[in-house]
């Protein structure tokens, strides 16, 4: 019997123990992922599945501006940079295709689209 009692005391005390790393450790975490939403922008190429685009991505991160050309993408696909700034030029490659840029950073939503070869988009996210 007294080796079930001692079981049951060290397996409660590391349930505790978990429990107090695990309340601790949310804040922490929760602060981190919620910077990193302010700071990831993601977007998604849409439209006419096979639809050819080109793209100039220059992403401004930490007073730092990086180029990102895309030059042959293909619908549908998917880019995620990390900065506090987008600023794209999106063009329409194909002949009677249809574009969609959605491009979203924390709360922040942007959508655009564009339809025939040559249409060209111009999109800023802050």
């Amino acid at each position: 019997m007294m080796k079930r009692q001692l079981a049951w005391h060290s397996s409660r005390f590391n349930g505790i123990l978990l429990a107090a790393v695990f309340t601790l450790g949310l804040p922490l975490t929760g602060m981190a992922a919620q910077e990193q939403d302010m700071t990831q922008i993601h977007i998604t190429m849409g439209g006419t599945p096979g639809a050819e685009f080109s793209a100039q991505w220059r992403i401004t991160h930490n007073d730092e501006t990086i180029d990102h050309p895309e030059t042959r993408g293909t619908v549908p696909a998917e880019f995620t940079f990390e900065g506090t700034t987008l600023e794209g030029t999106v063009k329409l490659l194909s002949e009677d295709d249809r574009l969609e840029v959605d491009i979203v950073k924390g709360s922040n939503r942007s959508r655009s689209a564009t339809q025939g070869k040559g249409g060209t988009l111009t999109v800023m996210v802050r």
